[in-house]
């Protein structure tokens, strides 16, 4: 079903994206809250009249996106987090996280619009993140997940045989 978004939509579109979803979740979730319209050639009509009169403020967001893609190419982020066995990590790193590292190198940009492969990154490496600021401006950036400190697992102990405590047996 193809529906125009009215407001962002996280890990779905922008808003006055035209997008294609399954009829259950626009009839059930979109439609009713508000967040969506039918894509007819009424609405699309409107849809291209809206875009028309906003061209100057879209520009203009475009020009702020392509902005934020500058300082995002010229950003290196690596994210230090506690690491078990071989490179598992202890949780996960996601969007949250990401956006909270690229405020900390000074590039403000809303966890909204990060997707990572699979949502959440479990193990250490290089991971590729898609960022999309705009409807028009999308940008893949690489950032690396390192252990803080190596977590030494002690091996367990053996046991320590019980002692079998000897009863004087009952005489008959």
């Amino acid at each position: 079903m193809e529906i125009i978004l009215k407001k962002d939509v996280e890990n779905l579109g922008l808003e006055f994206d035209t997008i294609d979803v399954k009829p259950g979740y626009a009839r059930n979730y979109l439609l009713p809250q508000g967040l969506a319209l039918l894509a007819t050639p009424k609405n699309k009509a409107a849809l291209e009249a809206t875009l028309e009169e906003r061209k100057e403020v879209e520009a203009q967001l475009i020009a702020d996106a392509n902005k934020i893609v500058e300082q995002l190419k010229n950003t290196k982020v690596t994210i230090a987090t506690k690491v078990g066995s071989g490179d598992k990590l202890f949780g996960s790193i996601n969007n949250a996280n990401l956006s909270e590292e690229l405020s900390k190198a000074g590039v403000q940009v809303d966890k909204k619009y990060i997707k990572i492969p699979g949502n959440t990154v479990k193990r250490t490496g290089k991971v590729t993140a898609n960022i999309r600021l705009h409807r028009n401006v999308e940008h893949e950036f690489e950032f690396e997940i390192i252990s803080d400190a190596p977590v030494e697992v002690a091996p367990k102990a053996a046991p320590a045989p019980k002692k079998v405590e000897e009863t004087p047996a009952e005489e008959a």
